[in-house]
Parts: C-alpha cells; structure tokens; sequence
C-alpha cells in the first residue's frame, strides 16, 4: 500500500520560498511592481468607459420645416456619443414617423421628444406637469403672420359681432406659441396656431374658439 504524500515541505522547499520573498523585497522587485501597477492603470484608463458608449439616434435627413408630417425620408439615424446627446433624443425612426415637427431642424440634427408635437412638447413649452397644446384660429390673419413659434401671448377673445373689440376679456395669459401650420388648401385657407398653457386655460381657449373670436396680445 502506498504512502500518503508527505504535506511538509522539505528543507529545499522552504530555502525556495525564503529566497523568493526576499527578491519581493528588493528595490528592483518593488520597481517591477511599480511598472505593473501603471500599465495596468493605462489598460483601465483605455478601456471603453460606459459614459462615452456610441449611440444610434434619429437625426433629420433633410431640413425640416415647422409643420411637416414626418416620413422615412425625412429620418435617418447617426451615431453619436452617448454622453454628448441631448435629453429625450429619439432613438428610433418607427416612433417619429408621422409626428408633426413643431420647430425648424437643420439636416443632422439629432431629434428629440419635444421637437415633435405631444404631451411632452407642452410640458416643456410650459413649465408645467399640466401643460397642454390648443389649436386655435385667430380672428385676424394679419395677427397669425406676426407669430412665431417661442413668443409669449395672452389670448382674448370676443362675442362675433360689430363691437367685439369693446367686450374682448382675456380667457389665458402667458400662453407659449408651438407651432404656425401654414395654410391647408384641402381643408381650410386659414393658417392654425398652436398654443401651449396650463389645463384649465387650454379648455377655456378650447370652448371659446367654439363660439368666439380669437386674437392675442403679444408680450
């Protein structure tokens, strides 16, 4: 029957040991150690940090005007840095397609949520968790050419008769301009503005321009 192997190192082994660990304690050991530590801080410091993964985004394909119906063509997707990318870029061109943009974008401009018409374009335009879009046609066509999308109005509005201007009330103060469709042939002459303001102002509006005329003042 064999032996077990014997677990205690021999004198042999343990002069093998002691010479090692006195190397470890060498200056030149120490500076090995040293140079190991630094090339493998440098193989850190190269490795791909999560903060600046590329990303694939939506980005406009052509310029975009205020008001168009977006399509494949006018989308096409690009990568970016993912840590240079706006909040709310758009990351698929399946969740633009038909949205309305309601701003100018230059070709290769990366989209994002409030560039198109939707509940967060009126959050954003607001200020407010409540915010909502209104789309209202103006009495004076002359007062619709004036807007532009950003400017600050309060809407009035008025009994359609010969001295409405003598009845006007205001119905919503501060409310943001979105959008200024242009004119739809097909449907009506007349160009729509889009309104941003807070829920209880938007119904207002919205019952108003049911019955009344509509004009804004400007800020």
């Amino acid at each position: 029957m064999a032996r077990p192997a014997d677990l205690s190192p021999t004198p042999l082994q343990r002069l093998a040991e002691l010479r090692y660990i006195v190397w470890l304690r060498t200056p030149l050991a120490r500076k090995i150690a040293a140079g190991a530590l630094a090339a493998l801080g440098v193989v850190l410091m190269l490795r791909d940090d999560p903060d600046r993964a590329i990303a694939r985004v939506v980005v406009a394909a052509r310029d975009l005007q205020p008001g168009r119906v977006l399509t494949a063509d006018d989308l096409t997707l690009a990568e970016h840095a993912r840590n240079a990318l706006p909040d709310g870029a758009l990351t698929s061109t399946a969740d633009v397609v038909g949205h309305t943009v309601a701003g100018p974008a230059r070709a290769g401009e990366t989209l994002t949520d409030v560039r198109i018409l939707g509940p967060r374009l009126a959050v954003a335009a607001t200020g407010r968790d409540d915010g909502r879009l209104v789309p209202v046609q103006l009495a004076e066509a002359a007062v619709t050419e004036l807007l532009r999308s950003g400017d600050r109005v309060d809407v009035l509005s008025a009994p359609h008769s010969a001295d409405a201007a003598g009845q006007a009330r205001v119905i919503a103060a501060d409310a943001v301009v979105v959008l200024v469709s242009a004119p739809d042939s097909a449907r009506s002459k007349e160009k729509v503005v889009l309104l941003a303001m807070p829920t209880a102002a938007a119904e207002k509006v919205a019952a108003a321009s049911l019955t009344d005329a509509l004009t804004v003042t400007f800020h």
